[in-house]
């Protein structure tokens, strides 16, 4: 079986829109993970300040190498976003995805988006994923 980085290093391979965003992956362990990235002038909405699907997919990212981290593909089913806190050109950001709750076919996550520079929290994330008989 697959480590949990090994795990991540074969979805990135092919996730050309993590690759896209820019996500760098800080640490990844089973059910969890802490992921950066950086806001870039081509994120922005008319506001100047970074779309709000920016941050969800920032945090949909996390979601997906945390909850495939044990080995199992696993897909979301359900996800929601809060937006706290606007983001601007060059801000950089820290999404914490933490396991919540996990049975042998559902797992929910909550994932924490942060400006790096300030700590202050700018979104929350939730997901549930549905796990797979599926390995990696």
């Amino acid at each position: 079986m697959p480590t949990p980085n090994e795990i991540v290093n074969i979805m990135m391979a092919k996730d050309y829109f993590s690759q896209w965003l820019g996500i760098e992956v800080l640490e990844i362990a089973e059910g969890r993970c802490k992921l950066k990235m950086q806001i870039k002038s081509d994120m922005l909405n008319g506001f100047g300040i970074a779309h709000g699907g920016i941050t969800y997919s920032f945090a949909d990212s996390a979601l997906a190498f945390a909850s495939n981290s044990y080995g199992k593909k696993a897909v979301s089913i359900e996800t929601s976003i809060s937006h706290l806190v606007s983001l601007k050109e060059g801000d950089e950001i820290i999404a914490e995805a933490i396991q919540e709750s996990n049975s042998n076919k559902i797992a929910i996550y909550t994932i924490n988006i942060f400006n790096q520079v300030t700590q202050q929290k700018v979104a929350l994330f939730k997901g549930t994923v549905y796990k797979t008989d599926k390995n990696w």
